[in-house]
């Protein structure tokens, strides 16, 4: 967060949350392709994040001490484009080169190209092993940024999630936080008929980590659980946030449809309607 952001209110982050949604529509739909459904799920998490609890500066994105965020499930780079432009890391113009041949905001994020992108993604699954070792690496060089790593509950069907996760406790690496989009579908259809990950939060405990749920879309809720997050010594945090895929679109919220496809036209028209 800067000085600009750290003093934001919950309206105005609820503003910044709607603008980042029509960056999402108009992106995609610009585009004709893209993950619509996961990236509208993720915004009020990554909203808070970078709008009031992350250390970071956009005109310095290589900056040592900032926190870091890993975008683990790639595939809602749109989200985290859309709130890099908004930060001010690259302008709001190239939100329009989503996909295109030469442009730095590709279907996956790509740490090589794109201003305050820090893992390149694409299999899923990798994320929070390559944020451990981001964690631990700090640790060795004793600075004191945190990190932070957006999961997807569909990622979690893989088994280097869980590989991960007892890595994380066994080292004690208290200064990372994941997080897990719960919104209950993935490409194939409902997670709990695709692999049922449930009792989800008591598996994470079993696992050593410190657990916290919340309402992925409420603000204050969201911001008490990254701040309690960062009291706890000795184990990682994970918040696990129930959220809604394709929330803010009427006719994308709940749909597995969306997963993966751009809305048309037509539909980037009412959706554009509906979070003006």
């Amino acid at each position: 967060m800067s000085t600009e952001t750290a003093s934001l209110s919950v309206t105005e982050l609820q503003n910044t949350a709607k603008r980042l949604r029509r960056h999402i529509i108009y992106m995609i739909g610009t585009a004709g392709s893209g993950h619509p459904g996961g990236s509208l799920s993720a915004v009020e998490i990554i909203t808070t994040l970078y709008f009031k609890i992350m250390h970071h500066k956009p005109g310095a994105p290589h900056w040592t001490e900032r926190d870091r965020f890993v975008l683990s499930k790639g595939h809602a780079a749109p989200v985290l484009y859309a709130t890099l432009a908004e930060c001010g890391y690259f302008p709001k113009e190239n939100l329009a080169t989503l996909r295109k041949l030469g442009s730095d905001l590709q279907g996956h994020t790509d740490c090589n190209g794109t201003p305050g992108v820090e893992m390149s993604a694409g299999s899923l699954g990798q994320g929070l092993s390559f944020s451990i070792g981001i964690t631990l690496a700090g640790r060795l060089n004793k600075q004191n940024y945190r990190v932070y790593t957006l999961l997807g509950d569909g990622e979690c069907d893989e088994g280097q999630v869980w590989e991960a996760a007892m890595s994380a406790a066994h080292f004690k690496v208290d200064s990372l936080t994941a997080i897990v989009d719960k919104n209950g579908l993935q490409i194939d259809g409902w997670t709990k008929d695709i692999m049922n990950s449930e009792p989800f939060t008591d598996k994470w405990k079993s696992f050593g980590w410190h657990t916290i749920e919340v309402d992925g879309h409420d603000f204050n809720q969201l911001i008490d659980a990254f701040e309690q997050a960062k009291t706890i010594k000795g184990k990682p945090t994970i918040i696990i946030a129930h959220t809604i895929k394709g929330k803010g679109v009427s006719f994308m919220e709940n749909k597995v449809d969306f997963h993966g496809k751009a809305p048309n036209p037509v539909q980037v028209e009412q959706a554009l309607k509906e979070l003006a």
